[in-house]
């Protein structure tokens, strides 16, 4: 196994992107990460695109060779990889075992969705598709009641609050509002979030993510070649999946989630490191109840300690450990597919040093969690400063 180096990065905007088709944002995210390394098209090698479901939401499949065709690397091999909302994460993965085996040298791993070119219901309706359509979702659970049930039961068994979901939200925005490319550059007050319309109680709509438009990729090489490109490199220094029950009533923990628990201590064993040492990470927070199991399940705090951490300021920027930098999936926006991807690219620029306003002071660790369904994938990264 060869040591494996993200070289260069790309992003679009993310959020209700209607002049732009999936092959644009896919395009544009793509060369950007090309031009940041500084590859030739004739160098590259593999091209992998995390997407949960093109042919739903916009009748196109194969959209692989779409984006690469349109991107003038026609004559490149590209795949496809499908997750659920680990989608991103997962090609990611499978870029870097691509390089690691030595296989290939050069690796294009990109992320796109384009969630908004139908209504708001059917959006819903095709995310709830990762959950057990059989079993769940045809009965009418939703993504949101599957998460709210969730909610309510880590708030029975721990205590949690609609304070410290809130404060999850509060603080997203907060990191949001410094990202050029989140969707809501706003801080969100905590009486505006906890005055919001419930969508399934607990969870009002400051504890759901939104549907978006984005794309985002990194192009990847063996550690030992990349400081002969252009883009700053960064080490990928451990990778992780797990897996649970597709169906939420078929798990024995419904205040944890097995697949991430599963993914973070695989992650950890490979890079030798252990949550304490994590400056920052970007988790999966398609709902407030999401990332507070999140950092239980990562280990950044004992499990039932989530929501009290965050009410007290501990996973904002700069403190314990800053939690979604970014602005997550609930400020940033969730363009399904990419946003493994768009974690990806929050976790270089944090350790570049090139994150502004929202830069974490001297940041040489970082972890990357992304999950699928609800819960029934996982998929964590670590990332390390070059130098």
């Amino acid at each position: 196994m060869r040591d494996v180096a993200i070289i260069g990065i790309g992003e679009t905007k993310i959020g209700e992107l209607w002049d732009m088709s999936l092959r644009e944002l896919g395009i544009e995210a793509g060369l950007s990460a090309i031009r940041d390394a500084g590859v030739k098209g004739e160098e590259i090698e593999k091209i992998y695109i995390g997407n949960m479901s093109a042919g739903r939401l916009i009748n196109q499949e194969h959209i692989a060779p779409m984006i690469a065709d349109y991107a003038g690397l026609d004559d490149v091999p590209s795949v496809r990889i499908e997750s659920g909302g680990a989608s991103g994460g997962m090609a990611l993965t499978e870029g870097y075992m691509s390089v690691a085996s030595g296989i290939h040298d050069i690796v294009v791993v990109g992320g796109a969705e384009k969630m908004t070119d139908v209504g708001d219901q059917e959006a819903k309706k095709i995310l709830s598709a990762t959950a057990d359509w059989e079993w769940e979702s045809v009965f009418g659970a939703t993504f949101d009641s599957l998460y709210a049930m969730m909610a309510r039961y880590h708030m029975l068994t721990h205590g949690t609050s609609k304070e410290q979901l809130a404060s999850v939200s509060v603080k997203n925005h907060a990191h949001g509002a410094l990202n050029p490319n989140a969707q809501f550059q706003r801080e969100v007050p905590m009486k505006f979030v906890m005055g919001a319309p419930i969508v399934s109680d607990p969870l009002s709509m400051f504890d759901c993510a939104p549907l978006s438009d984005g794309a985002a990729a990194v192009v990847l090489c063996p550690a030992g070649k990349a400081e002969s490109y252009m883009g700053e490199p960064v080490k990928i220094l451990g990778t992780g999946m797990g897996a649970d029950h597709m169906a939420v009533h078929d798990r024995r923990e419904l205040d944890a989630m097995k697949a991430t628990r599963q993914a973070g201590t695989k992650a950890f064993s490979l890079a030798g490191l252990k949550p304490k040492d994590m400056d920052f990470a970007e988790v999966h927070d398609n709902y407030t109840i999401s990332e507070i199991m999140a950092i239980e399940d990562l280990g950044f705090f004992p499990k039932g300690e989530g929501g009290p951490a965050t009410e007290r300021g501990d996973t904002s920027l700069n403190e314990k450990v800053s939690i979604n930098t970014s602005g997550g999936l609930k400020a940033k926006g969730q363009p399904v597919g990419a946003v493994g991807l768009n974690q990806a690219v929050e976790a270089v620029i944090q350790l570049r040093g090139d994150a502004g306003k929202r830069q974490v002071d001297d940041a040489e660790y970082g972890l990357i969690h992304n999950m699928g369904g609800t819960g029934a994938s996982a998929v964590v990264h670590i990332l390390g400063r070059w130098n």
